[in-house]
């Protein structure tokens, strides 16, 4: 029993001494690996540079595996570029134009919710309607941010774009009618100046077409005032069907070639 008891005991000496030292070596490692990340840090801290250059290399590979692993090139900020909106964060007035005209045009409502929202603000600068904002991009491109008319007017809200290029300037260039946002402000700008011009909405858009001079403007004005007033019973709340007997959602060409000089020369507004 004796035997038995003094190796029991130096057993338990031996473990005992081997606990000791594991505590000891793993406490000793966490507090060099404290020193180090310590280090790091206020090496990194004391010099931006190093910083800088880390998180660019480390960022660079994190897009290369996603790369490597989804099989196409990957911008984590490809978001920020898109012209949305979710249309269940706009009021409901706007998110009811949203829903209709998206529906009506077959257009995302998320895009066209971002629309509506400019087409808001700029309306209030520019003390127009925003329902007649966008019936005339209804009318003129059915929502489509890249549409171009046989006689150059491009974008949303069909711009004669040569015929503006100083309104671009400030946007970086006359490429920028392509981008909806862009074209949609220039657009309300001319409007604006059209219906200055004329005195009233209906003359205004003649302006906007190119038609002033002429006996008619080949129905534009009166397919925008319509949608415009479709719009305005839907902002108020009111079921709006999304076609009237006889009609077609089809975009109606914004100004036919024999217009075309015409519209450039009245929308050359200062």
């Amino acid at each position: 029993m004796t035997a038995l008891s003094t190796m029991g005991q130096s057993f338990q000496r031996i473990s005992s001494a081997l606990t000791r030292a594991f505590f000891q070596a793993t406490h000793n490692s966490f507090a060099l690996l404290g020193l180090a990340v310590a280090f790091a840090v206020i090496t990194l801290v004391a010099r931006p540079d190093l910083r800088q250059s880390g998180e660019t290399q480390l960022s660079s590979w994190l897009q290369l595996r996603q790369t490597e692993i989804l099989g196409m090139k990957v911008e984590a900020d490809a978001v920020e570029r898109a012209t949305v909106a979710n249309p269940k964060d706009l009021p409901k007035q706007q998110a009811a134009v949203a829903f209709w005209l998206s529906k009506k045009y077959h257009i995302a409502p998320e895009p066209l919710s971002a629309l509506v929202v400019e087409a808001y603000e700029a309306g209030a600068r520019a003390k127009l309607d925003p329902a007649l904002v966008l019936a005339v991009m209804a009318i003129e491109s059915g929502f489509n941010p890249f549409a171009q008319s046989p006689v150059g007017a491009q974008g949303l809200m069909q711009v004669m774009t040569s015929a503006h290029t100083d309104k671009f300037e400030s946007f970086g260039g006359k490429l920028a009618t392509f981008d909806p946002l862009t074209n949609l402000r220039v657009g309300v700008k001319v409007l604006q100046d059209c219906i200055a011009r004329a005195g009233s909405v209906e003359g205004g858009l003649r302006y906007y077409v190119g038609a002033a001079n002429n006996e008619g403007d080949d129905g534009y004005s009166s397919k925008v005032l319509a949608e415009y007033g479709r719009l305005q019973q839907v902002a108020a709340g009111r079921s709006v069907p999304l076609s009237t007997p006889g009609a077609t959602n089809t975009v109606v060409p914004a100004v036919k070639p024999p217009l075309a000089e015409e519209r450039v020369a009245l929308l050359s507004i200062p």
